[in-house]
């Protein structure tokens, strides 16, 4: 069987939410702030494979989705970011939007790929708002979403 059209639904990773964590020992009274940075989210690439020549594959796996990236922690650790996604399509494949019909992609020479969807940032951890006068701030930046 041979398929020269397939509609899929993509997503990149969500960024990591932000820490709100502070610092704790035992002679240290007033430890300031010390959450960690949200890892970014996982990109969607569309890459050429020399090896398939149809998009039947896409026939019964129709929705993809990249890693989204983890939460920080205290002591200033940041999140793990996630996996980049990539989906392996046959040479000469032309990837549209399909509301507005824009192409986005022409994929037609060997071993190309195409960034499609860049996956989010993660949130900033509580420390990045530490000033003078706020010397313990109890929030941090969500998560940053992308498409």
């Amino acid at each position: 069987m041979f398929t020269d059209y397939a509609k899929i639904i993509v997503k990149s990773g969500n960024g990591g939410n932000g820490a709100i964590t502070f610092r704790r020992e035992k002679y240290v009274a007033s430890g300031g702030p010390d959450g960690g940075d949200g890892g970014k989210g996982g990109d969607v690439y569309f890459k050429v494979d020399p090896d398939s020549n149809t998009l039947i594959d896409f026939r019964y796996k129709k929705k993809f989705k990249a890693e989204d990236g983890e939460n920080g922690s205290g002591s200033h650790r940041f999140g793990k970011s996630g996996k980049n996604l990539y989906i392996n399509v046959p040479l000469g494949t032309v990837i549209k939007d399909a509301d507005s019909g824009k192409i986005i992609a022409d994929l037609s020479k060997k071993g190309q790929e195409e960034l499609i969807l860049p996956g989010g940032r993660g949130g900033k951890g509580n420390s990045h708002f530490a000033t003078s006068t706020r010397q313990a701030p109890r929030f941090a930046e969500g998560r940053r979403k992308r498409c």
